[in-house]
């Protein structure tokens, strides 16, 4: 890696742990370059504007997820073992990012979803891939007989993501240390309502039944 990449790297990586804790519509160049202690021209010259900052963010966090998040995942068997991976990794990937303010990805939805403009659609979009990754694994796992063929994976999806802000809220807003635990006891719960149902077992009277007409 040259010079000039490193350099961007360790000032992305500044990028993210500030926009961690005071959110994306509060990242500028000049917050940054008080935390980073460059200056504001040579911020310029990687980023161009407020705006190029905080798209380079957002980039930055779709990495992170890639690598921490989706990679690892990627190792376990389609369906139900990679569903939970994907989920379990989720649930914990601030910590290994080091975001000591939790998720950008889900601040930066609530600042931006009534901001039209680039933020706002590279926010959007990396959320329905995120979205679509997640009803791709639930329809695999309907497809490996993991989970009941009546189970709607858009919907699972949906739920999946919702247990995630829920556990984002609990662990930033309540400071419940408990938040992870409970939010995959719910994943649980919810893959519980979507299994397959277990076949009847043959009883003792079915079995004479069945021998009857036999």
């Amino acid at each position: 890696m040259r010079k000039g990449q490193k350099t961007r790297t360790a000032i992305l990586d500044d990028a993210l742990a500030l926009a961690s804790q005071i959110g994306l519509s509060g990242l500028t160049i000049g917050t940054l370059a008080e935390r980073s202690g460059l200056s504001k021209s040579g911020l310029f010259a990687h980023f161009g504007s407020k705006e190029g900052l905080q798209l380079a963010v957002i980039q930055g966090v779709r990495q992170l997820y890639s690598d921490l998040v989706f990679l690892p995942a990627l190792q376990r068997q389609p369906g139900l073992p990679r569903l939970r991976a994907i989920v379990e990794n989720w649930l914990e990937w601030t910590g290994s990012a080091k975001l000591p303010g939790g998720c950008i990805m889900t601040a930066a939805a609530y600042e931006f979803d009534d901001c039209p403009g680039p933020v706002r659609e590279l926010v959007s979009q990396s959320l329905r891939e995120l979205r679509k990754t997640l009803v791709r694994s639930v329809r695999m796992a309907v497809d490996a007989g993991q989970l009941s063929t009546d189970a709607d994976p858009e919907q699972l999806a949906f739920e999946i993501c919702a247990i995630y802000a829920g556990a984002q809220l609990d662990a930033r807003l309540f400071d419940d240390p408990d938040a992870r635990r409970r939010a995959l006891l719910a994943f649980e719960n919810l893959l519980d309502r979507s299994a397959c149902a277990a076949p009847p077992a043959i009883g003792r009277d079915a079995s004479a039944s069945f021998a009857e007409k036999h």
